[in-house]
């Protein structure tokens, strides 16, 4: 088999699998990173949200000979170290990741850490774009919560937002 190598949470690894293996399998049967969640495995639910270059995407519908060698994979564990030492909460997370346990957003938790990672790209969207987040952005979200607790998620948003 290929050896397929990529930066993750921002070390190098190198693993041996077919390149047609989904990315996502990859991180959590390979690596045993398993913040991105299994929900659909066709780029609709959206629970293994991560970031690849600073930018999300759903892993669960990239094969991973199409991630190179210098892309950047980010997953939920990552995120904290994303954030200057300044940033960071009480908890030391990722200023989204304290403003989803301040507004206590998660009931069952399974789709968070991919609504968190879809949290940050668009805030980091937006400040590429010189702008703040719109109301027409976070509608843009379409991670699939399942308890319905979009209305804390919308909350966290904006507060993590203001301390990112």
């Amino acid at each position: 088999m290929p050896e397929q190598s990529f930066i993750l949470n921002g070390e190098k690894v190198t693993v041996d699998v077919a390149d047609d293996v989904r990315l996502l399998w990859v991180l959590r049967d390979l690596l045993g990173v398993t913040g991105p969640k299994y929900g659909c495995g066709i780029n609709v639910c959206k629970a293994c949200t991560s970031h690849i270059n600073g930018k999300a995407f759903n892993p669960c519908s990239v094969p991973v000979s199409r991630i190179g060698e210098d892309d950047e994979v980010t997953t939920i564990e990552g995120l904290p170290d994303t954030a200057s030492q300044g940033q960071r909460g009480a908890n030391g997370l990722h200023p989204m990741q304290e403003a989803w346990l301040e507004r206590d957003v998660a009931q069952c938790g399974y789709c968070q850490p991919g609504q968190i990672m879809a949290a940050v790209a668009v805030v980091r969207r937006a400040r590429d774009e010189g702008r703040q987040v719109t109301d027409e952005d976070l509608d843009g979200i379409r991670n699939i919560c399942r308890c319905g607790t979009y209305t804390r998620i919308r909350e966290a948003i904006r507060a993590g937002e203001q301390a990112m």
